[in-house]
């Protein structure tokens, strides 16, 4: 596997600029705004443990499994979180892929490990971001499914994650450590190929309306 292409993916109110070690401090600053949403999140609240989640999200870039970006805020030119592709899928087919075949070596990916400082919840930013990395996904690499899960506890997130336009595919019990330190169930959604069409203009009749003031 090789490094997933890094990429800009640009709108009106935010932009995804590929993660670098230089997004750790700015990371940071974002980070120590009010944490009270970060209780079942993953998101580092000093500068070693930030350095060491963007080395190890850069460890798995290069390795092929992912593609992180840095999350702007346009209307400031400020890093107000981060988000990427994971969990990267490299079917075996046993013949040819049957139609319609992605433009990449990978049929269907995740997008997760997204947080947001305080003050860009709640905004457009997310949706519109999320809206970007599906349009990349799904009309770019031409991926079959993109995967989002979430802790099922986290009522905020799941809410989000369907307001997106993602459907529950069920709940995994006990499926991985949670961020509180316990063991966690997971809420799998995914949004497939053939729904895209009217997931996306959902999603721009959102940005549309509510021009910034509310998101995701």
């Amino acid at each position: 596997m090789k490094a997933l292409e890094p990429v800009v993916l640009v709108g009106s109110h935010v932009w995804l600029e590929p993660l670098e070690l230089t997004h750790v401090r700015p990371l940071l600053e974002a980070a120590s705004e009010s944490r009270a949403t970060y209780a079942l999140t993953n998101v580092p609240g000093d500068e070693a443990s930030m350095r060491a989640y963007v080395e190890l999200v850069l460890a798995q870039r290069d390795q092929g499994v992912a593609l992180p970006f840095a999350t702007v805020d346009a209307a400031h030119a400020r890093v107000v979180g981060t988000t990427r592709f994971l969990n990267v899928e490299y079917w075996t087919w046993r013949a040819e892929r049957t139609p319609p075949v992605p433009t990449v070596d990978f049929d269907a990916a995740e997008i997760g490990g997204t947080w947001l400082a305080a003050s860009a919840q709640r905004t457009a930013i997310n949706t519109e971001a999320k809206l970007l990395m599906l349009v990349h996904a799904f009309e770019t690499w031409n991926l079959r499914r993109v995967n989002l899960k979430t802790d099922a506890r986290n009522l905020r997130s799941r809410l989000a994650i369907e307001r997106l336009g993602a459907h529950l595919d069920g709940v995994l019990p006990a499926h991985m450590p949670a961020a509180d330190g316990g063991v966690r169930d997971t809420a799998m959604y995914s949004l497939l190929a053939y729904e895209w069409s009217a997931t996306k203009s959902a999603l721009e009749r959102r940005l549309s309306v509510r021009r910034g003031t509310t998101g995701v």
